[in-house]
């Protein structure tokens, strides 16, 4: 939006010109969504306890989560809505990139946030139910599978880029349909296991989408791409607009969901963040870079599929309890220590994750 009136105002002074530049807007993009979250936080925060919208804490689970009961949730819709404004302002809005990622994130956020409004508003503990949750995430997911398949206009927009070998690239064809589909469907799942302990899923959130910034506008830059081996994506560097707001937005959102958390994201933001992680990643040809960065996330999957398999099938368990995070609390560890510890692996596997782009 701001980019059509400084290019209209560049017949006036030509030094409007100097928002053409990505990196510039993709900044601007950071301290909007940033403003805007530190902004209406605490308006949002004061709004979710007069709807008296808490948290219900599972009495199975640590004892010391008990004192978390009441804490407003759904404070996702706080960085959904810094993320889309500070977008539509810094953006290109004749990118299909663009509406693709934002669209399918607030599609994600609906399915959170009316799972959210049924546990806490209308008091149904069981939220939306898992099959129809799972349903609409299918719906969503398939459809911008399909979308960005049939609008590809390059094969390396449809092939797998292998990391750390340069000459590796495996054409798809319509199996990209069926990869987009898991890598969206299942990052938004991933950052949902996740989002368990004060502010445990926003930094990792925030440190990959940043690093997948970094990737979409090396990949829409023909000179830095073919340098750097890795696809060319014409467009596909307006995305750093967007992954600058999540970042923003994100950081401001941490500012409350700090330990001891202010409010919660709840279902409305995690669902919706991973589905924009695994669609940015996708679009930017990096899918298994982000199923490296996002080592945290994949490692909480897996903590429950383990969980699950293991009992179902010998009655046991392997960890005290899942997600992998609580497990560690029942071992005794403050629930400070877990969340930095998972940080400080983040901020390493995002480290690899960037070095795939020199290391070919």
């Amino acid at each position: 939006m701001l980019l059509l009136l400084a290019e209209y105002l560049q017949q006036y002074h030509k030094g409007f010109a100097v928002f053409q530049y990505l990196t510039l807007r993709g900044v601007f993009g950071v301290l909007t969504a940033l403003v805007m979250s530190l902004w209406l936080g605490p308006k949002m925060i004061r709004m979710l306890r007069n709807l008296q919208i808490g948290q219900s804490v599972r009495t199975d689970g640590p004892q010391s989560h008990l004192a978390k009961s009441g804490t407003p949730t759904m404070g996702g819709a706080l960085i959904l809505a810094s993320i889309t404004i500070s977008t539509l302002l810094w953006a290109d809005l004749s990118n299909r990139y663009v509406w693709i990622v934002l669209l399918v994130t607030l599609l994600f956020g609906a399915i959170g946030w009316v799972d959210d409004y049924r546990k806490v508003v209308e008091k149904n503990s069981r939220g939306l139910p898992g099959r129809w949750k799972y349903f609409w995430q299918s719906v969503f997911g398939l459809g911008a599978a399909l979308v960005l398949y049939y609008t590809a206009q390059t094969p390396a927009e449809t092939a797998l880029i292998v990391p750390f070998l340069k000459d590796i690239s495996i054409p798809l064809g319509a199996g990209f349909i069926v990869l987009t589909y898991l890598v969206i469907v299942g990052t938004s799942n991933a950052v949902n296991l996740t989002d368990g302990l004060d502010g445990l899923a926003i930094l990792p959130t925030v440190l990959v989408g940043g690093a997948l910034g970094i990737f979409a506008y090396l990949s829409g830059h023909i000179s830095f791409a073919q340098y750097l081996f890795i696809p060319y994506v014409p467009g596909v560097g307006e995305l750093i607009i967007f992954c600058g707001a999540l970042v923003g937005a994100g950081l401001g959102f941490l500012w409350f969901n700090t330990y001891p958390a202010q409010v919660f994201m709840g279902d409305v933001g995690a669902l919706a963040l991973g589905a924009a992680l695994g669609t940015v990643a996708v679009i930017a040809r990096q899918e298994i870079v982000l199923f490296i960065m996002g080592g945290v996330f994949v490692v909480e999957t897996l903590s429950v599929v383990i969980q699950v398999l293991s009992f179902k099938l010998t009655g046991k368990r392997v960890f005290r309890m899942a997600p992998i995070h609580h497990h560690f609390e029942l071992k005794g560890w403050p629930e400070p220590r877990v969340i930095v510890r998972f940080w400080i692996i983040t901020v390493v596997l995002v480290l690899i994750g960037l070095a795939t782009l020199k290391l070919r």
